[in-house]
């Protein structure tokens, strides 16, 4: 008699093969039957009437910074309210592993500057107790998580751990130093870590302005440390390279030379983020053709995808909106929220901030600040693939009014707690063609989702959620995606990049980590900031309906979207 008996739901294995009805029987915290209703028996410990569901295996997300918020939130939210039950932490370069005592404060101002998590919130937060890479695993699989969390190493960590300040520097480490980062490579995988990554985008910088220890490695040092994991014969090599976030189109091919040498070299996946960005906005596809061109060859090389596009969360409670930098407005801006509405209701005030100009040397901040035909209102629910007449732009057009205007009052409605949406990469045709194309590429991987990360910026941590919603279900501006490739992409996909042979399909013998939803009640919440976190710091979060339950290893973790209280997830050691 097993455990659990999941009966009559609509199965997407994670295959890709046709979804069918069936059962799931499960013990001992695995998929022990599964197949055509009743192969499972119809006795169980506990039953669940799956009839009208979608059961699909619980969701990998590969690209996670909660590498903070890990030390103090057992649940990982947002990602956990979206389905996912494995998040790998430990990307773009940064994380806190191996670290000495005296490193604590920079490395925290560096994740702070690179992911915008607050470096007062994790100072205050973080509890720490590790030095080594093994004495980090061991820390973190002491507190149990409703998911399972898999490490990498960071080169920035790794640099600073080995030549001090001086990683931050353009500067090649010594024979020793090297020789000593990629023993600890090894260490590091040798104990449970996934891979290894660097950042050599220089957007990635601490709260001081010093880069990413590591954005300017030499070709030397980036093959010595894929070499270590070469030698072990696993480990997953990772890569956030320059021209990643459309600052630098030129870099795109001499960051693909490189990681092209480094996977035929090491003979190990290698894995870099890749967006269609506005400067060149067909250059993702010369991106594509150079990684078939690549696999024919045998290298190992992914891009890995956002599946939809990457850009700003924008209001006044969040980091960024169109009136930040007009003088009148800037006089208000320290003001708590409410005050800055009052305020802002003036039509005195209200009439000196639109009629005021801003001239910007940096056009990126130019393109966020006077882009309003880019720029999208968000109400009951937000809309990731709009068009121009949803813009303010648009509106404005209709009703007679200048974009400024129509953003000014938008954004004091619902006590000036309104968010804004503004797509950067991954938009430039104005829809997600581009997004789909690259999603269907065989040697792309979905990721970017960037959970406990960007927090008054962004919410993508909701992407396993708008991937069935938009892609599988409601897209109508172009081709969707079937469901069953959907989940495959979310699933087997992502849990195969990193060699996680034990999950991402329901089979006999996986892993019973599964979700079940009603695809068609599934919902997407409109994202919304709140001040949880540790010292009242602020972030923006977004919730999902439609998940009816979330299992770990057998193990229900949420029921509609509410914890159950279980934590069944592990440190994953590979």
């Amino acid at each position: 008699m097993p455990d659990l008996l999941i009966e009559g739901g609509t199965i997407v294995d994670g295959t890709g093969r046709t979804p069918y009805c069936g059962d799931i029987g499960i013990e001992g915290g695995r998929i022990a039957a599964i197949g055509e209703p009743g192969c499972a028996g119809s006795q169980a410990a506990e039953v669940i009437d799956a009839a009208g569901l979608i059961v699909t295996p619980g969701f990998v997300d590969i690209h996670t910074h909660y590498d903070g918020q890990i030390s103090w939130d057992p649940l990982l939210t947002p990602s956990c309210w979206h389905g996912v039950t494995t998040a790998i932490i430990g990307n773009c370069g940064v994380g806190f592993a191996p670290i000495e005592k005296g490193d604590h404060r920079w490395m925290i101002e560096l994740l702070a500057g690179v992911e915008d998590i607050p470096a007062d919130v994790l100072s205050e937060a973080m509890v720490w107790g590790w030095e080594s890479f093994p004495e980090y695993i061991e820390f973190l699989a002491s507190t149990p998580r409703v998911m399972d969390v898999g490490t990498q190493v960071p080169h920035s960590a790794l640099r600073t751990y080995v030549m001090g300040k001086r990683g931050a520097s353009d500067e090649a480490p010594t024979a020793q130093e090297l020789s000593r980062m990629v023993d600890l490579v090894k260490e590091a995988v040798r104990a449970g870590a996934l891979g290894f990554t660097t950042s050599r985008t220089t957007t990635h910088r601490a709260l001081n302005g010093d880069p990413v220890p590591g954005t300017f490695a030499s070709e030397n040092e980036l093959f010595a440390i894929g070499g270590a994991l070469a030698e072990l014969g696993k480990g997953m090599f990772g890569v956030s390279p320059a021209g990643v976030a459309g600052e630098d189109d030129d870099a795109t091919h001499r960051e693909l030379d490189l990681m092209i040498r480094i996977a035929e070299r090491i003979g190990r996946p290698v894995c870099f983020n890749l967006t269609q960005g506005p400067g060149n906005p067909g250059l993702f596809r010369e991106a594509l053709a150079r990684l078939e061109e690549a696999a024919a060859r045998g290298a190992e090389l992914y891009a890995q995808i956002a599946g939809r596009p990457v850009g700003l969360l924008m209001g006044l409670e969040a980091t960024y909106h169109p009136f930040l930098d007009r003088p009148s407005y800037a006089a208000i801006h320290d003001l708590p929220a409410e005050e800055q509405v009052a305020k802002l209701r003036d039509p005195g005030l209200r009439a000196k901030i639109l009629s005021e100009t801003q001239s910007y040397d940096d056009p990126y901040q130019a393109m966020i600040f006077t882009r309003f035909d880019r720029i999208f209102p968000i109400r009951e629910q937000v809309h990731y693939e709009p068009e121009f007449a949803e813009s303010f732009a648009g509106i404005a057009e209709r009703e007679g009014r200048t974009p400024a205007e129509v953003i000014y009052d938008f954004m004091l409605e619902e006590g000036g707690r309104r968010l804004m949406l503004f797509p950067i990469l991954n938009f430039a045709d104005g829809n997600c063609d581009a997004i789909r194309e690259m999603l269907l590429h065989p040697r792309a991987v979905l990721g970017l989702a960037d959970g406990g990360a960007h927090l008054a910026t962004i919410c993508d941590s909701s992407i396993s959620t708008f991937m069935l919603t938009h892609w599988a279900r409601d897209r109508s501006r172009g081709e969707k995606i079937p469901l069953a490739e959907v989940v495959k992409q979310q699933t087997s996909d992502t849990a195969a990049i990193y060699g996680l042979d034990d999950r991402g399909t329901l089979a006999p013998g996986m892993k019973a980590d599964i979700n079940l939803i009603d695809f068609e009640g599934l919902r997407m919440l409109p994202p919304e900031v709140v001040f949880d976190l540790p010292r009242g710091g602020r972030r923006i979060i977004q919730k999902a309906e439609g998940y009816v339950a979330t299992l770990v290893s057998g193990v229900v973790t949420f029921r509609n979207g509410e914890p159950t209280g279980a934590r069944p997830g592990q440190i994953i050691r590979k």
